[in-house]
């Protein structure tokens, strides 16, 4: 069987897993009081560009992002989000959970529009009665989407200076983020840390067994974060094995060869689609990729392939997604191809 459901069905990457493993018996001060989480720190604040930046770890997606967002708003506040956003569809309601409404505008492509979110702060704040209306404190997007897709340099300079024109934190998921940078022409690392006053650094689907960076670019904004992770049962004893994996992460330029190699293959595998005359319905040039497939051709992929719909299925035809990741081969996207 081979797996393209997801970017996190194996392990650890070698070279992540080789580094538990090589410290496995050195003992440390717990909860990322530890050399390995303060070195890390330093790899991350490097590749940023960001030497004054706040790092804390965490250990999943829907953890950081309603632990980062209780800690950014104010009790009566609310997160402006598309409505295909991770936090409005997928997160089991976690953020509305500790108190806070996701504002939802909508989505093209998976992407927030700079001009619609100018327009929305605009007539909120402009409402006479705005008051009695949850505020929007802050901005979520990911990068890359839901769908895959990327926003531009200029797209997010643009949605970044509407943020600051109205002080609300631009915050920024990059669960994906490795495949978003190897797949984006214009977009860096520092780019994201300057643009940006919080994001994360995904690992869970980048090679690490479990684990995600926040990197907070103005620290102020996370004024006592520790306490506030604690109480959201987000601070590990074993803190030094996040410092671990991403010390790996960030050694030998790690995170973008796993994100380089897994768009790579990714292209790989809608090309071989496309051979055979099924073209993708979003134009993803990241990991994730979307196709509209006979559902006689998919009962006949799935006692050899595993992968997921995207919605229900259809009557005679589905929406599905293949995703690939570090430990997809060259050879996996062969046997698909054949098996088309």
């Amino acid at each position: 069987m081979i797996h393209f459901d997801c970017d996190y069905m194996a392990g650890a990457h070698p070279e992540v897993l080789a580094a538990i493993v090589n410290n496995n018996l050195v003992q440390t001060a717990g909860y990322g009081s530890d050399a390995f989480c303060a070195h890390a720190k330093d790899l991350i604040r490097e590749a940023c560009g960001a030497p004054e930046a706040a790092v804390h770890f965490l250990v999943g997606g829907t953890q950081t992002n309603s632990t980062l967002i209780d800690a950014l708003l104010r009790r009566t506040d609310g997160v402006v989000a598309p409505d295909t956003a991770h936090i409005n569809v997928h997160e089991s309601g976690a953020v509305e959970l500790h108190g806070h409404k996701v504002l939802v505008l909508p989505s093209h492509d998976g992407k927030l529009c700079a001009i619609e979110l100018q327009q929305y702060l605009r007539n909120f704040f402009a409402d006479d009665t705005h008051e009695h209306m949850v505020e929007p404190g802050m901005v979520y997007i990911t990068f890359p989407t839901e769908y895959g897709t990327l926003y531009s340099l200029a797209e997010l300079e643009e949605i970044s200076t509407i943020c600051h024109d109205y002080h609300l934190p631009l915050y920024i998921d990059g669960a994906r983020l490795g495949f978003g940078l190897a797949a984006s022409p214009d977009v860096t690392l520092p780019d994201v840390a300057r643009l940006a006053d919080v994001f994360y650094i995904g690992g869970t689907k980048m090679g690490a067994l479990f684990g995600e960076a926040v990197v907070c670019t103005n620290p102020e904004l996370l004024h006592r974060f520790f306490p506030l992770q604690k109480a959201h049962g987000a601070v590990m004893a074993k803190g030094r094995l996040l410092g671990m994996q991403f010390e790996a992460l960030f050694t030998n330029d790690l995170y973008l060869r796993i994100g380089r190699h897994a768009v790579g293959l990714a292209q790989h595998l809608r090309q071989a689609f496309e051979r055979h005359g099924y073209a993708p319905f979003i134009d993803s040039p990241t990991n994730q990729q979307f196709f509209m497939l006979p559902n006689t051709l998919i009962d006949r992929l799935l006692p050899h392939v595993s992968f997921g719909y995207w919605g229900p299925r259809g009557e005679s035809e589905s929406h599905v997604r293949f995703v690939t990741s570090w430990e997809t081969t060259p050879e996996d996207i062969a046997t698909l191809e054949a098996l088309l």
